[in-house]
């Protein structure tokens, strides 16, 4: 009965999704399961619920403005016709449209959510491959392909949240975790790549997407060795950008960036630097809670669309950046608020025990089971918070080498983030026309991301054994 419960919440919203359900249906499905089974078998006092709720409630609250802030940069560079400037001077400089694809999937967007998170990165990405030609829906796909580098989004705290349960040296599982990616990474690259490759040259495409894969996970591996974890997703996607960038100097023509263009490159340099440089205040000088909303993403989003428009933006802008983020931000804190339900109840720890009676063949599945809870909560610490600890409890009693283990725990953790309703809602928000293709991409990024959780689930039978 107790696991029956515990699987409710997830099974229901997947059952909703599948039935073409808009994912605020979902969501709400999903927690009303949630407290139905807690109300039956996982009730708590109430000072824990308490203690949750304190404990989240800026999480959430930050999340919910960090959308906000995405769409309305995205709306105004958008209405401007700057990105549309930059994507033109970026596609030359690439070289080929599969080029700068892989230059969005590999490069701007890692590097954006690395230094952000919350799906930034998407909000930067997607409205740059919106004018490479691309249908809606692939357009959306790519986009949401390119949240590959997840367990260095934010500088990483769902990395370090996962190394302080497991008790495994954070810098280490970076490492790992670096390692691992190099399955995500070559698919994702493999299939943005073939989605975009012109007619009789898919071979070549989908090389272009390994090499590129392989040229992310060396950059990052390096990075992380080099600098540390925190910032070795934003200082690997650089390498890749710049790469990307160079690749073709040689054969194309310097072409000025038109101004437009490069002022948004100016918003995104406030964006990013603002980011880093108030995260080395605020941690340098030891400042308080409160204080640490001065290293926000959500703040900087809002500056730097503000320093973009010079003030204000246009009503009609702000208008539609309302209608979008009311789709978007209570399918976020939903999911959020899911996760944490399950969490706190103890019915997320009963799931991953129910799987793991399973034995030696838990170690196909643990995948999985971390890839569910980023699902469920579009947040690698959520996911983390969730099933880290419990993961590496099972681990010791199959007697598996810990640090592989967690490390495709955390990787699969993070990288059904970009299968998660929320940011799928996102993802095709973003786009013109885009909300009427959201169950295709909904379905194409989950097929996508299932065979990647896969392969990691037979790399850890292999560590195993080995």
């Amino acid at each position: 009965m107790y696991m029956l419960l515990s699987a409710l919440p997830v099974v229901s919203v997947i059952a909703a999704l599948l039935a073409g359900w808009r994912s605020l249906y979902a969501a709400l499905v999903g927690v009303a399961a949630a407290l139905l089974a807690i109300a039956m078998a996982f009730s708590q006092p109430a000072s824990i619920w308490v203690a949750a709720a304190i404990h989240w409630a800026p999480v959430l609250l930050e999340v919910v403005l960090i959308v906000g802030g995405g769409l309305l940069l995205s709306e105004v560079l958008r209405q401007s016709g700057a990105q549309k400037a930059l994507a033109d001077w970026l596609l030359v400089r690439a070289g080929s449209g599969t080029g700068a694809v892989l230059l969005v999937v590999h490069g701007i967007t890692p590097f954006a959510e690395s230094v952000t998170g919350f799906g930034v990165g998407v909000t930067i990405g997607i409205p740059l491959l919106a004018h490479f030609g691309l249908p809606a829906r692939k357009v959306a796909l790519i986009g949401l392909l390119g949240l590959c580098a997840v367990p260095w989004g934010s500088m990483g705290p769902g990395t370090l949240v996962a190394s302080t349960m497991a008790d495994l040296p954070f810098k280490d599982l970076g490492q790992a975790s670096a390692l691992v990616s190099m399955i995500p990474f070559a698919i994702t690259g493999m299939v943005a790549a073939g989605l975009c490759s012109a007619p009789g040259r898919l071979s070549l495409a989908l090389l272009q997407g390994l090499l590129s894969g392989l040229l992310l996970t060396a950059a990052v591996a390096l990075m992380n060795a080099v600098a540390g974890t925190a910032p070795a997703g934003a200082l690997g996607a650089l390498v890749v950008v710049g790469f990307h960038l160079l690749r073709m100097r040689a054969l194309q023509q310097a072409q000025p960036l038109h101004p437009l263009g490069r002022r948004a490159l100016a918003a995104y340099v406030l964006l990013l630097g603002g980011v880093l440089v108030a995260g080395v205040l605020v941690r340098a000088l030891g400042l308080p809670g409160l204080w640490h909303g001065l290293a926000s993403p959500g703040l900087w989003l809002l500056l730097a669309a503000g320093f973009f428009a010079r003030g204000l933006p246009e009503r009609e802008s702000l208008q539609r950046v309302w209608r979008s983020w009311a789709q978007v931000a209570p399918v976020t804190a939903l999911f959020i608020t899911l996760g944490v339900l399950m969490a706190v109840s103890g019915m997320a720890a009963e799931l991953a025990h129910a799987l793991a009676q399973s034995g030696p063949l838990y170690l196909l599945a643990a995948p999985f089971v971390g890839a569910l809870g980023g699902f469920v909560t579009g947040s690698n610490t959520g996911a983390n918070a969730m099933f880290a600890a419990t993961q590496a409890e099972i681990a010791r009693a199959l007697n598996a080498p810990l640090l592989p283990f967690m490390a495709v725990h955390n990787v699969s953790a993070s990288l059904l983030l970009m299968a998660s309703p929320g940011k799928v809602e996102m993802a095709v928000q973003l786009v013109p026309e885009g909300a009427a293709q959201r169950r295709w991409v909904q379905q194409s990024v989950l097929v996508v991301d299932l065979v990647a959780v896969a392969l990691m689930g037979l790399l850890n039978l292999v560590w195993a054994r080995a």
